[in-house]
């Protein structure tokens, strides 16, 4: 008998769980085993297709990521979610108010705060609520006349590919739950995020990537992987962190010693004994652990290919600002293109360190040009990009952070060392592509930009937006979990129709 397959037969599960599954298998399957032990307890399906992921006389397996049909004709294929942690101050970028110019350094009057919950840092004493005039300049681009900050200067050549949504508004003023609603619909953690409510509702079109993607640059977010996870949905539809420099998945790589022979022989063995787990006990989240190996074994073939960037053309290189080996944001917004074009559903970059208070390393004044720099020319070039491959119409971009920044400067010694603190009620971000209008600024603030005059767009109707354009009904989009049924959007969300090509 050969070695190896006597060694196999002597491998029990356990033994092999322990001992090999961080270097053998890799980070993908070790972070969905993970998670699926939180949540599989309490995880009801009420889908098909979902709950009985494999045939149990038979001991097949069903591909969670095959393409499913949307309710109705889509625009969008693909999202590319580029999510600014930390919330970008919009009175610096987009949100233009000259009124700040006449009264910079006065109380801004009392009617503009009337009703509104401010930041954790604002003081109660109306004489240190002082209007604070963006230090930077701002000119009209475009045809839409759209308004952009001189530290955005790539942004400002593609304001006619994209919308401005100035409308936005949340409900919560602090980091980590605004994060989550942005990204789950709920303030609390252990919901399924936007990447997972879609892979799950379509599927993917891609054989050998996960279905979502998740690349991450700057400083760290607050929410963390909660804001990648799959909540109370099968662990398979969380999101998978790819690194642009160095090696793209940790552990995906055969350890010394163990060739594609054994490993495949290896892999089997195990399918083996979980399809007899899975027949015995009918929990899908063994179906899911059995995808999790299938893949990383994939994933050994397809990734290092589609992570070598040196691949692209040096005009393509230049335009996106990318090096080949940086981690940098330019890479993700040029590695997000190459896995879309592959027919991954959902690519999420976050991009962290937009939280300026004033100060140290939250200093307003030269922390806001460092983030700007860093993704002004790489999320333009990706609008470009895809509109110059005919991928544009297909793929929804959305660039925006959890909530914004108040036209009062925080409380500090001075303008140099000044900040801005949170702000819930206002708020910009952009979208292109994915059928959304081209060229078009959708509501409006008041002349101080802290509250909504125009078309207010709260984050659950953007949510429903989002749905739309890849042909979901977000009513209808729901999983059965603790005895009723839940949605990315909860119980709210309209569609907002005038964003809509």
């Amino acid at each position: 008998m050969d070695p190896r397959e006597q060694a196999l037969k002597e491998i029990t599960r356990r033994y092999f769980l322990e001992r090999s599954g961080a270097s053998v298998i890799g980070s993908v399957g070790l972070a969905m085993m993970l998670n699926e032990r939180l949540f599989a307890s309490s995880m009801v399906s009420d889908r098909s297709d979902l709950s009985d992921m494999s045939d149990k006389s038979q001991g097949k397996r069903s591909d969670p990521f095959a393409p499913k049909a949307p309710h109705f004709t889509p625009k969008a294929k693909a999202v590319i979610f580029l999510n600014m942690t930390g919330a970008p101050s919009q009175p610096d970028l987009f949100d233009y108010k000259p009124a700040l110019a006449k009264l910079d350094g006065q109380p801004i009057p009392e009617s503009a705060l009337a009703g509104l919950r401010l930041g954790p840092f604002t003081s109660t004493d109306r004489n240190t609520k002082l209007v604070f005039q963006s230090p930077w300049s701002f000119k009209q681009y475009g045809q839409s006349g759209m308004w952009i900050s001189e530290l955005l200067p790539h942004t400002a050549e593609i304001v006619d590919e994209v919308t401005f949504i100035r409308s936005m508004h949340t409900n919560e003023i602090n980091h980590v739950p605004a994060q989550l609603l942005f990204s789950t619909g709920s303030p609390r953690q252990g919901r399924p995020t936007m990447g997972s409510w879609v892979t799950y509702g379509l599927g993917s079109e891609c054989e050998d990537l996960p279905g979502f993607i998740v690349l991450t640059s700057g400083k760290s977010g607050r929410c963390g992987t909660t804001c990648w996870g799959s909540g109370f949905l099968p662990s398979v539809y969380q999101g998978v962190p790819f690194r642009s420099a160095g090696e793209p998945v940790l552990y995906l790589n055969n350890p010394p010693g163990v060739d594609a022979d054994l490993r495949r022989q290896t892999l089997d063995a195990i399918k083996e004994i979980n399809h007899g787990s899975l027949a015995g006990i009918g929990d899908p989240e063994i179906a899911t652990r059995i995808e999790a190996y299938e893949m990383a074994y994939k994933m050994q073939t397809s990734v290092p290919g589609l992570m070598d960037i040196s691949s692209e053309s040096q005009a393509t290189l230049e335009m996106y600002g990318a090096k080949p080996g940086e981690g940098s944001f330019s890479n993700n917004c040029l590695l997000a293109r190459r896995l879309v074009e592959r027919g991954v559903r959902f690519v999420q970059i976050d991009h962290g360190g937009w939280d300026h208070h004033g100060g140290g390393d939250q200093n307003l004044i030269t922390g806001l040009p460092d983030r700007c720099k860093q993704v002004d020319q790489g999320g333009a070039a990706l609008i470009k990009d895809l509109k110059a491959r005919g991928m544009l119409d297909s793929t929804l971009v959305i660039w925006g952070g959890e909530f914004g920044r108040q036209p009062m400067s925080q409380n500090k010694p001075s303008k140099q060392d000044a900040g801005r603190d949170h702000l819930r009620s206002a708020f910009t971000i952009w979208m292109a592509g994915g059928g959304i209008k081209r060229g078009q600024i959708y509501g409006a603030t008041d002349d101080f930009g802290i509250s909504v005059a125009d078309k207010p767009m709260h984050i659950h109707d953007l949510q429903a937006t989002i749905l739309h354009c890849l042909g979901i009904e977000h009513t209808r989009l729901t999983f059965k979990h603790q005895g009723r049924e839940f949605r990315l959007t909860d119980v709210e969300g309209q569609v907002a129709d005038g964003l809509l090509a």
